[in-house]
């Protein structure tokens, strides 16, 4: 089954005076200078398109002068930061790819990123670093990460205001071969290098199988101001323009806040970023700032919803037009009770960091359509079977587009290629169907991905962190449904003979899931673990872990699947 139902072209185009304007932010550097380019949410503060254009210049001038080149890579590990924006301009500007990586990931997934990416260069702060001795233990100042990541061959700390004195904390830091960016910006002139051009994000996916890669996408090198065609039916799609005030409540390391609060920029509006989520915090920035577009995951409003009536009620809401949610649906019974608090202003979407298709929905569509993530905006939907054949309107296969966007994954030509079928069109994993009016509706996930609270977990990180434990036979991570996040991690161990012996169930619980957490971020972590004397495998080795899975899901209970890429 294919689905091409697609918005008409004058309804997917944007409008003839965003089409001619420069697409970025340095054009506002001289039309509305003192503008904010965004504003933090907890601390209040704020940069300006002028005070954006000027130091993002001598960033990317510093890193043309560290030797980086068109293509090169740099690696970030920061969190919501008022300077955080200003690093990703810089870096994108020089033509250069930027890759974020979680505040939560354990330095072990942090030193594989780094290593995988080839990056030139890594940012961090100060209270990662601690975190980080290890990688930096023996560094030379041309070999700062050493052997965890032998292409970084500078490591730069952001601390504070960009300008701010260095303290003896910062010397020490020096001396391991982390060089303070304040001090290594001062000196780099506040204009364009001349060779500034469009870099991308490359982002960190596991798609379909294995350890996960860099999605790289076209785009390195074009002029600045340079969008793609999914990025202008996105701003049609979401009415945005020069008044958006758009609120991001999640971390600027997903690709959805990051991408969305930059596309704001493009177009010479404001982002308000809120350093953590709370519920009623985002409810009195929507009214301190104007917010008219703003963007979550089910779990953020699920928590809205449980905010008392009088919190609730509390706040001027009136300028908030579009609230965007993405990919696969939330609960019915959520979404359905914040259109009634909120109205007709629900806006949903199906993509992935691959960004090699999108569907779309708006509140009225999904009235009808309840549980869809939408018609296609982006590419042509195609259903196929396991042999590869277009399976027939409402039955269920795995999801490709066809037309999209082309992508690959950095260094893995075979995933990349596992990831087309014999037509060329390309897939995320996904399983579903579509209806006959062309509403796609996800079912599964190819690869059992957990999704819990937005954030993709594959099962298989997990599971190769618990193997390694010396009380494990055998292992199968999945997802079990969460009442709050979706899914959370659910374990099922196989223990060796001599486990028993050793401690009880209980304590051996207790045992692996500190043991995981030593090796990877807490959010991968099983919540629980569960016993069995022999996990179901075929003879060939093949792991039964539906069978597994399916006891835990009441009959007909959907699954979350991936809603915030």
């Amino acid at each position: 089954m294919s689905s091409d139902l697609r918005e008409p072209d004058s309804a997917r185009e944007p409008h003839t005076a965003t089409a001619q304007r420069l697409l970025h932010p340095s054009f506002y550097a001289t039309s509305q200078p003192d503008r904010p380019a965004w504003i933090m949410a907890g601390s209040g503060e704020q940069v300006t398109y002028r005070e954006l254009e000027s130091r993002s210049n001598q960033l990317a001038q510093l890193l043309r002068a560290r030797g980086l080149q068109q293509g090169d890579g740099v690696v970030v590990l920061l969190p919501n930061h008022v300077e955080t924006l200003l690093v990703y301009w810089g870096v994108q500007r020089a033509g250069l790819f930027y890759t974020p990586i979680s505040t939560q990931f354990q330095p072990a997934e942090i030193a594989y990123v780094l290593k995988d990416s080839d990056a030139r260069v890594f940012i961090t702060v100060k209270a990662q670093l601690q975190r980080l001795r290890a990688l930096l233990h023996g560094a030379t100042a041309g070999q700062p990460l050493g052997m965890a990541a032998p292409a970084v061959a500078h490591c730069f700390l952001l601390d504070g205001a960009l300008d701010s004195p260095l303290n003896s904390e910062d010397d020490a830091a020096d001396r391991q071969g982390v060089t303070h960016l304040g001090r290594a910006m001062a000196s780099q002139p506040d204009t364009p290098i001349a060779d500034d051009a469009e870099g991308a994000d490359m982002l960190y996916s596991s798609g379909t199988t294995g350890h996960p890669k860099g999605v790289r996408t076209a785009g390195v090198g074009n002029p600045l101001g340079t969008v793609s065609a999914l990025f202008r039916r996105r701003l049609v799609w979401h009415g945005m323009d020069n008044d958006t005030i758009y609120l991001s409540t999640a971390p600027l390391y997903h690709s959805a806040p990051l991408r969305y609060s930059t596309m704001t920029m493009r177009l010479g509006g404001t982002a308000v970023i809120m350093e953590r989520f709370d519920a009623e915090a985002a409810l009195a920035a929507i009214e301190r700032h104007r917010i008219t577009h703003s963007q979550w995951v089910p779990t953020m409003l699920a928590r809205l919803l449980r905010l008392p009536e009088a919190i609730k009620q509390r706040y001027d809401l009136r300028s908030h037009r579009f609230a965007v949610h993405a990919a696969a649906p939330c609960p019915i019974p959520v979404k359905e009770a914040m259109l009634q608090w909120w109205g007709p202003m629900l806006y949903e979407y199906y993509s992935g960091t691959e960004g090699n298709g999108q569907t779309v929905i708006g509140p009225e569509d999904w009235v009808q359509h309840k549980g869809s993530v939408g018609r296609p905006i982006h590419g042509i939907v195609h259903i196929c079977d396991e042999y590869g054949r277009e399976c027939a309107t409402g039955t269920t296969g795995t999801v490709y587009f066809e037309g999209g966007s082309s992508f690959e994954y950095y260094k893995d030509a075979d995933k990349t290629a596992r990831a087309r079928n014999a037509a060329g069109w390309s897939t995320l994993g996904d399983i579903g169907h579509v209806d006959a009016d062309g509403f796609l509706y996800l079912t599964d996930r190819a690869s059992f991905m957990i999704i819990s609270g937005g954030v993709n977990i594959y099962p298989q990180e997990v599971e190769n962190v618990l193997m390694m434990h010396p009380l494990v036979q055998d292992v199968a991570v999945f997802g079990v449904p969460d009442a709050e996040f979706g899914e959370q991690v659910k374990a099922a161990i196989e223990r060796l003979p001599q486990a028993a012996n050793a401690m009880t169930d209980a304590q051996l619980e207790t045992d692996l899931i500190a043991f995981c957490r030593g090796h990877l971020a807490h959010l991968k972590c099983p919540k629980s673990i569960d016993f069995h004397e022999r996990l179901p495998r075929h003879d060939t080795g093949k792991l039964y872990k539906k069978a597994l899975r399916d006891a835990y899901w009441p009959a007909n209970t959907p699954r979350s699947d991936s809603w915030f890429q």
